[in-house]
């Protein structure tokens, strides 16, 4: 399989706080990754240096073969190839549905109008949300916003979809919806890196599971080989709480 990312010794302080430890792995083409583990294990962290809205503190970031860290690299290019889905959807309030995934395609990609707007109804089919072009966010309940999100980071046709817990701000009966759509884009080939939450999504989504702790990858494997057979004792005793809860 083709890499798109490599993560090679990462490193990430806040000051004396180290909150990202020699962090090495990999994102395949046409992988699901989800990344599990406690509030303040480094994994939202982790998404926001990869699309470096966080500098690194040391480490590489490979992407298609180059360090994205070199100074002549070209971040804003780099960027356009890595969609972002927050826990806050992030949505333009003054603009509707439509051009909310419009906006962006058109100065970024330096599409037309008419070229955005095919490929933003497009996506915007394709997470239920066709219907709701001319509807502003605030007319919209959570679920949709976080589907419109999606459809926003779809349209500019990135290499790699990072979610950011994108469930977490939704209220119980909407997180469904978004899981939903989430599997269907997963079961389509889209290269996607998860932290989430939802247990029951990253066991049966996955094609490898990531467990974060204190700032390090304490375990990475198969859905089956961590919720099943997880060999470290911080696994176990992360899941046990967890899947207890649910």
């Amino acid at each position: 399989m083709k890499k798109v990312i490599d993560i090679q010794h990462l490193n990430k302080s806040f000051g004396t706080h180290e909150v990202l430890k020699d962090i090495d792995f990999s994102v395949d083409k046409g992988e699901v990754v989800c990344i599990i583990g406690s509030s303040g294990s480094g994994k939202s962290t982790l998404l926001r240096c990869i699309n470096l809205l966080e500098k690194p503190t040391g480490g590489k970031i490979i992407y298609n073969g180059e360090n994205i860290l070199d100074d002549d690299h070209n971040i804003y290019k780099y960027r356009t190839k890595l969609g972002m889905v927050f826990q806050q959807f992030n949505l333009f309030n003054n603009h509707n549905v439509l051009s909310n995934c419009v906006v962006g395609q058109m100065k970024v990609l330096n599409r037309s109008r008419e070229e955005a707007e095919k490929v933003a109804m497009k996506y915007l089919d394709i997470v239920g949300m066709s219907n709701y072009v001319n509807a502003k966010p605030k007319q919209l309940s959570g679920g949709q916003k976080q589907r419109v999100a999606i459809a926003r980071a779809l349209s500019m046709e990135p290499d790699v979809i990072l979610f950011d817990e994108p469930t977490s701000a939704l209220d119980p009966e909407m997180v469904g919806e978004v899981l939903k759509v989430m599997k269907e884009l997963a079961e389509s080939g889209l290269t996607m890196l998860v932290v989430t939450h939802e247990m029951g999504f990253a066991r049966e989504v996955s094609d490898r599971v990531v467990f974060m702790n204190n700032g390090v990858i304490e375990e990475e494997g198969t859905p089956e080989q961590i919720f099943n057979n997880p060999t470290k004792e911080r696994t176990r005793e992360f899941l046990k709480r967890t899947l207890k809860d649910m």
